[in-house]
């Protein structure tokens, strides 16, 4: 993952990204049944763990910290994760009404978090701990119905074919020199060893490719290789450029789509299938001292308002080096999940609704039905614009009727104090017909 105050792209690759063609090319029945499943997900959690870790100090320590490669590698031998339990952790995103989970499997450090046999620099061969959590994830994930996707860093402060250097990497003390197409050939070895090895994989999420935008990445062989291993898997990059042919989602980093509080979000918003990634504190990776946890109504608005956005919403936990969910993390998320429990209906399947989102909430809609969520708003009454075809309106908490008029073409909601809620006040728009 990347840090905000690193902004790499040049605006003239933007500019050029933003004009080319997302898809031109017809999409099989297995991807587009698998992007309406993602779309319908919603919620996913993220993990974001590595032997960086050791360290405690965030996903980028090596490049911060400037700690070259002989230096990071003893951080290896103390990567211990013994109390990592992969049943707890598909049971912790269950209980917070995620549907998939997405693991990071190489980080721009490097270190591969499975059984890989293209280098000695991996959790089975590096570390004490000699075994693949991956396979570990995978497997329960099978067994509790969650689907799982890999993240995979382009980017690698460690291996020396990953020359010539982009905008990072360049205090890791490698040898001037290496073959870029080596490189790509370790990485497609390595991706084909986590979509073979590990059963069905839901998908690639991609990062790193912003530290050499106008490098030759191959991208239609990787992609190709990606759908023809498994043809049902997604394939989304995190490159924030417009996407490339062969990607079968947008992801926006710490913004929602078409925001760009973060600086590098410069990408307009295209049709495939959206997603949105954030912290639950203020870090990826674990770090000790980071304690500014997101209080639960701030996830749920984040949720809430990615739905209305028409985006999914990955919400981040960074495992320490033991392989433990920091506490904070597991008591927010399952409070999310007694929220989705109660209101997932209006999340779950739905599309971003009718109205734009605006500052008071956003709205989400499926088949018939269009939900109103008021997430910001005190008054008695709130105004919003007339949605066609509305034959009436109800509570969603109550099931109440709920007292909605015409307002110069728009419509005017009156919110008894008996109906609010202090965190998602919910109104049902009920549309005419089927």
């Amino acid at each position: 993952m990347r840090v905000v105050r690193n902004v790499l792209i040049g605006f003239s690759f933007l500019l050029s990204i933003w004009l080319s063609p997302a898809q031109t090319t017809p999409v099989p029945s297995t991807n587009q049944q698998s992007r309406q499943w993602f779309q319908d997900a919603r919620f996913g959690m993220f993990i974001h763990w590595g032997v960086y870790s050791v360290p405690a100090d965030g996903e980028w320590v090596m490049q911060i910290k400037k700690i070259p490669v002989s230096e990071y590698e003893k951080y290896a031998p103390q990567f211990n994760p013994t109390e990592f339990n992969a049943a707890e952790i598909v049971a912790l995103a269950k209980s917070a009404g995620m549907k998939y989970i997405t693991i990071t499997s190489k980080h721009h450090d490097g270190f591969a978090m499975f059984g890989t046999h293209q280098s000695k620099w991996n959790i089975v061969d590096a570390t004490p701990y000699a075994k693949d959590p991956l396979k570990q994830l995978a497997e329960e994930c099978r067994k509790q119905g969650i689907k799982l996707f890999f993240y995979y860093s382009q980017l690698d402060w460690h291996n020396p074919d990953y020359y010539p250097l982009g905008e990072t990497g360049h205090s890791a003390g490698r040898p001037e020199g290496g073959d870029f197409d080596h490189y790509l050939d370790f990485m497609d070895a390595q991706l084909t060893e986590l979509l073979t090895n590990y059963g069905d994989v839901a998908g690639i999420w991609f990062d790193g490719m912003w530290d050499k935008p106008k490098a030759d990445w191959r991208l239609q062989r990787t992609y190709s290789l990606i759908h023809k291993l498994q043809p049902a898997a997604l394939v989304g990059s995190n490159h924030h450029s417009a996407p490339f042919e062969g990607e079968d989602f947008q992801m926006f980093e710490k913004d929602l789509p078409g925001a760009n509080t973060a600086g590098f979000n410069k990408a307009g918003v295209s049709q495939l299938p959206l997603e949105t990634c954030e912290t639950i504190n203020g870090s990826w990776g674990y770090n000790a001292n980071d304690h500014n946890f997101k209080s639960v109504p701030e996830l749920i608005h984040y949720l809430v308002r990615a739905a209305g956005s028409n985006a999914n919403f990955l919400l981040n936990v960074g495992p320490n080096s033991h392989g433990q969910v920091q506490a904070e993390a597991v008591e927010r998320l399952h409070a999310v999940g007694e929220w989705m429990q109660k209101n997932g209906a209006t999340i779950y399947g739905t599309r971003g609704g009718p109205i734009s989102p605006r500052v008071w909430g956003v709205t989400t809609e499926k088949g018939s039905e269009v939900y109103v969520h008021i997430l910001n708003w005190k008054d008695d009454y709130l105004a919003v614009p007339q949605v066609s075809g509305i034959k009436g309106a109800r509570w969603f908490r109550s099931g109440e009727k709920a007292d909605i008029t015409p307002l110069n073409g728009g419509m005017l909601l009156k919110i008894p104090e008996r109906q609010r809620d202090p965190v998602d006040t919910i109104v049902v728009l009920e549309r005419g017909g089927s």
